[in-house]
């Protein structure tokens, strides 16, 4: 996009779900304010998935950061990943633009979901925001984020 800027200047870490071996159930991010980037990418990796496991991804969207309304972001889900189709191993990629929400009614905040079904499996998963409009991105990333060389 921009010749001679950092990939690190133009995508910002936001919010992460830490690798783990995530039992059954759903592990979301927090909210994250749609207002400062062009655009976001929701990046899910897996490990091994436990023995007929599947894994499910969504991005979703809110009226504030406490989650207020919140609802899935229209197709913005991924096709289910099992252990049975090779899901192991495998990682998943989810694109959203601010203007894809439902900014007529005032939703303007955004999250990923990722939930494990039937058997414990290796996740993980990145919500990062792209082409910032006020700032470089990399002042921007969340306080997790150790290093940028």
């Amino acid at each position: 996009m921009f010749p001679n800027s950092k990939a690190t200047e133009l995508l910002s870490v936001l919010a992460t779900i830490d690798p783990s071996n995530q039992a059954s159930g759903t592990a979301t991010t927090g909210w994250i304010s749609v207002a400062n980037y062009h655009g976001f990418l929701a990046e899910v990796q897996t490990g091994a998935l436990g023995t007929s496991a599947t894994l499910d991804a969504k991005l979703q969207q809110a009226l504030d950061s406490s989650g207020t309304g919140s609802k899935d972001i229209t197709g913005k889900s991924i096709t289910q990943l099992t252990q049975a189709a090779s899901g192991s191993n495998r990682q998943v990629l989810i694109n959203v633009k601010p203007e894809e929400l439902d900014t007529v009614n005032g939703f303007g905040f955004v999250r990923l979901s990722v939930t494990v079904g039937v058997a414990a499996s290796i996740t993980s998963a990145q919500l990062i925001g792209v082409n910032p409009r006020y700032a470089p991105a990399d002042s921007l990333n969340q306080a997790a984020v150790a290093q940028v060389v």
